[in-house]
């Protein structure tokens, strides 16, 4: 660890590069005495880095390519004071329970990430902490499911754009992308129809066709046309969306 004179030494691992530039950006603004030593894009890289570089502070994303976040956070575990990066609710809050040095959500807050500074820089001269335990549990949440996505990445032109989840009306398949429809704007991602459908929360959108998500929220109500076939109404948005036979039940009680 370093002296109290020695400049403190960090590495990013993000996929994201607009976030990863975000938050990198952010800490310099922050914390210009932090020296960001190394950047990593999957988690490979990070495991790389982690190895040659021997970080102080490594802030890390727990959902990665490669080797997940959780598996480099293994390696990490007592080596460097490590922040986990997320976008799930679930996943920051044991984190921080289990006494990591601390959580940043995506997107990033700078009050947010002023606290962590502040914690970092009481922390820095100690003993980075054991992760072992804190690591089962999460592992434990992730595939239990119950760490649901918060958030998108997407394409505004040449844009990129953070979406909270709260804000999509439907996802719908376009050959190999999948469009978010917000109440103002169609927007692209590369997430399949099958990924979103595993990593949003089921209470909250519904899959009312093999190519269609549906925030419940933003349901106004339903009809059948003239066929007979099932329609959903949105609130803020004039198209209707179909629903196909093995979903219909999940409207029985409207």
């Amino acid at each position: 660890m370093p002296a109290p004179e020695d400049t403190p030494r960090a590495i990013i691992a993000e996929d994201e590069e607009v976030l990863r530039e975000q938050l990198r950006d952010q800490l310099t603004k922050l914390w210009p005495e932090l020296k960001i030593i190394a950047e990593a894009e999957d988690g490979v890289v990070a495991l790389r880095a982690l190895e040659a570089e021997r970080p102080d502070i490594l802030f890390l994303d727990i959902q990665m390519p490669g080797l997940s976040g959780l598996e480099v956070a293994h390696q990490a575990s007592g080596r460097c004071h490590v922040v986990f990066v997320t976008a799930y609710n679930q996943y920051a809050i044991a984190a921080f329970e289990e006494g990591a040095v601390d959580y940043v959500m995506k997107p990033f807050s700078p009050a947010r990430l002023a606290t962590t500074i502040a914690r970092l820089k009481q922390r820095i001269g100690g003993a980075p902490a054991k992760l072992e335990h804190l690591l089962q549990k999460l592992a434990e949440t992730l595939n239990a499911g119950r760490g649901h996505l918060r958030w998108i990445t997407a394409w505004l032109g040449n844009d990129v754009r953070l979406i909270t989840i709260e804000e999509v009306a439907y996802f719908r398949a376009d050959n190999k992308y999948t469009v978010v429809v917000t109440p103002d704007a169609e927007t692209l991602i590369r997430k399949s129809i099958k990924e979103l459908a595993d990593e949003l929360d089921p209470n909250s959108f519904w899959q009312i066709h093999r190519s269609t998500l549906v925030n419940v929220g933003a349901i106004a109500g339903v009809h059948r046309d003239f066929k007979g076939r099932l329609r959903v109404r949105l609130k803020d948005r004039k198209e209707t969306l179909a629903v196909s036979e093995p979903y219909t039940h999940k409207f029985k009680h409207m």
